[in-house]
């Protein structure tokens, strides 16, 4: 006797493999949903250090080239800038009309470039090149910002009659600037030549002649 399925029976059948293809469908990760999963973990990535560019070494005239190739996004500093004579405290000095009537101690005492010590007469004016100057500076740099005195010369001190003594300021230069008064120079400790500002005294009532 041949068994044939019924009518019910087939229809049981198709409803179980209907069940069963929308369980496995609806356990699947829909694209959209994985991508909703993924925008908040990609948000609260820690973001990546922005590196910032090394300052530059100082430069010479050989190695611009070479700092250029090795390291083009250096970042240059900040220059730092030598305190002028106008910076000093010249609260305590006088106005000075005769500069060939000065004498040491009359100004203020200050300490300058390289341990140098000097003394400032008189006050700064307006129009006086001088503030542009610090005490230590050499001889020709003090020109170079200056320019050229009206006159010059050197003069001994009473240290060069010291037996013995190799210190500085046994010599001395004295420039003079019309209408602005004079620089004074001391040579350098030992058996140097150069010569270094000691003193600086504002005059704009000064001839320019010593």
């Amino acid at each position: 006797m041949t068994y044939r399925p019924t009518r019910t029976a087939v229809l049981l059948t198709l409803l179980t493999a209907g069940l069963a293809l929308s369980g496995c469908v609806s356990t699947a990760t829909r694209p959209d949903d994985a991508v909703a999963e993924a925008t908040p973990a990609a948000q609260n990535a820690p973001q990546p250090a922005v590196a910032q560019a090394p300052l530059c070494k100082k430069e010479t005239t050989k190695s611009k080239k070479k700092n250029a190739r090795q390291n083009p996004a250096c970042v240059k500093a900040a220059p730092v800038s030598a305190v002028p004579a106008s910076a000093y405290n010249l609260s305590g000095n006088k106005p000075v009309t005769d500069s060939s009537k000065v004498e040491s101690g009359q100004g203020t005492q200050v300490k300058g470039i390289n341990d140098w010590e000097g003394e400032i007469t008189g006050l700064p004016f307006r129009g006086s090149r001088f503030t542009r100057l610090k005490i230590g500076m050499p001889m020709q740099q003090a020109f170079d910002l200056v320019g050229q005195p009206t006159d010059q010369g050197a003069y001994v001190t009473g240290k060069a009659f010291i037996p013995f003594y190799f210190g500085s300021d046994k010599v001395r230069w004295e420039a003079t600037y019309k209408g602005q008064g004079r620089l004074i120079f001391s040579n350098q400790a030992g058996f140097g030549t150069g010569q270094y500002l000691t003193w600086i005294i504002y005059n704009a009532n000064e001839a320019g002649y010593r």
